[in-house]
């Protein structure tokens, strides 16, 4: 954790060489039947998560155009806030939305999509946003809901994503200074319950908007001196204001050779029927789309060149690890030229024409729930026999038994009284749940692992 780089606005990913090549092994024909030495986890489907991690979106409002006056008040030494705003547009319209959910749709990207729901002190979401028609806002929030919600976890991000809000009044902190801007909030520790209230102000706002959420996503410094604390704030109002069995948070972004992979946060309670641990999901690269502000040079070879063969992505493709892209809304509207946008397709194209067979799209709240039953689900093997006990279930739960295993015995999930028999297919690009693959390292199974306690016989 003290590894992380805790500013995404600061962050400036270095190469780094990837540590293994991932490879499909082909399938083997029927074998001689040892008995199994091990049972290792592996990714879903055998293949690398990726995701998109999008920062500073809402409804209409350009939080670039919004955001650099005041970020300039609070910090007037800063010359990266010394921009002129004034001729960027006020408004990412609905249309960009319509069309970046369409293309992300149409390729199979998910990810997380914040909406602010005070953003830049404007309007409330859940209320009005002055400058714009009831029937316009209405509209935003029923895009959001029917084309972004499918592949999309919905976060706010924080309240304001700029001042910071007396949750009493629900008024900004008079004085502007760094100390009362959400970037760098608190300066001073707070408790949990402090914490998780300020959360829980912003969760509701989007709750009274019909919008489902699982997480939050904190704007830059937030929760810097109180990370400890920040974890636990995270499960108590995702809980108490959605009843979210699994609540995660992104906030961090990690570098270089650090693992891209969840950490599970306060644990506790596993083997009750009331586990609890938050979920910490990190992004893994820079934003390098077009900035937060929309006014930055797109630079998409640093996530992956044209051929596929570089790039940070690549690396952590190539490492076996959670591939995670980061960016801002303001950054791929671009002013209004959408270079961000165009620049992100091409990345995506590439990685979905080069690691089609090797990757697999997912929203962040998906990454986390399969890590979080990865580490710990107790697993137990005895002879043509797994079991499975699980606090949480996940989707696409794959397991390789070390040894090799006749073809012809099908292995079954079995659930309480049910048994269900699984399909077996000859290679492991072909892996999906309900399915099972023999190779020259034992037996491989993908199924959906359900809570609590299961079995795998064949």
């Amino acid at each position: 954790m003290s590894n992380y780089v805790h500013s995404r606005r600061k962050f400036l990913a270095t190469g780094s060489t990837a540590l293994s090549a991932l490879q499909a092994w082909p399938a083997i024909a029927a074998a001689e039947v040892v008995k199994p030495q091990a049972v290792t986890v592996l990714n879903p489907q055998l293949r690398v998560p990726l995701s998109f991690v999008v920062d500073d979106s809402t409804c209409l409002v350009n939080m670039g155009h919004y955001c650099m006056p005041q970020f300039a008040t609070a910090w007037p030494e800063r010359n990266e806030y010394k921009k002129p705003w004034q001729t960027w547009p006020r408004e990412i319209p609905d249309s960009f939305v319509r069309e970046f959910g369409q293309w992300c749709a149409q390729h199979g990207v998910k990810g997380k999509y914040s909406i602010v729901p005070f953003p830049a002190c404007v309007g409330w979401v859940d209320r009005e946003l002055p400058g714009w028609s009831q029937k316009q806002l209405q509209a935003s929030l029923k895009l959001v809901r029917e084309l972004m919600v499918p592949n999309w976890d919905i976060h706010p991000e924080m309240i304001t994503h700029t001042r910071v809000i007396d949750i009493k009044t629900g008024r900004p902190i008079q004085q502007i200074n760094p100390a009362t801007m959400e970037n760098s909030y608190p300066r001073t520790k707070k408790s949990v319950d402090e914490m998780a209230a300020y959360l829980a102000y912003a969760l509701r706002i989007l709750k009274n908007c019909g919008l489902p959420c699982q997480g939050v996503t904190t704007p830059g410094g937030f929760g810097n001196l109180v990370k400890d604390e920040l974890p636990l704030a995270v499960h108590e109002a995702v809980r108490d204001v959605y009843g979210s069995e699994l609540p995660h948070y992104f906030k961090y972004v990690v570098n270089g050779d650090e693992s891209a992979q969840p950490r599970l946060e306060h644990v506790r309670n596993v083997d009750s029927s009331d586990p609890k641990v938050t979920v910490n999901v990190p992004a893994c690269t820079g934003d390098w789309f077009g900035g937060w502000d929309g006014d930055r040079q797109s630079e998409p070879d640093r996530y992956a060149n044209a051929a596929g063969t570089s790039g940070r992505m690549v690396e952590l493709i190539k490492r076996g690890e959670p591939a995670v892209m980061l960016c801002h809304w303001p950054g791929m509207y671009t002013q209004g030229t959408k270079k961000g946008f165009t620049a992100f397709k091409r990345v995506v194209e590439t990685l979905n024409s080069r690691f089609s067979d090797q990757t697999i799209w997912m929203k962040l709240s998906e990454i986390g729930r399969y890590w979080t039953a990865k580490e710990l689900t107790h697993i137990a093997l005895a002879e043509r026999k797994i079991s499975f006990n699980a606090p949480f279930g996940t989707a696409n739960f794959t397991v390789r038994v070390a040894g090799a295993v006749a073809t012809n015995n099908a292995p079954r999930l079995m659930v309480e009284n049910q048994t269900v028999a699984l399909q077996g297919v000859a290679e492991t690009r072909l892996l999906r749940s309900g399915t099972w693959c023999a190779d020259s390292k034992g037996l491989i199974v993908c199924f959906d692992l359900p809570k609590g306690v299961s079995q795998i016989q064949w």
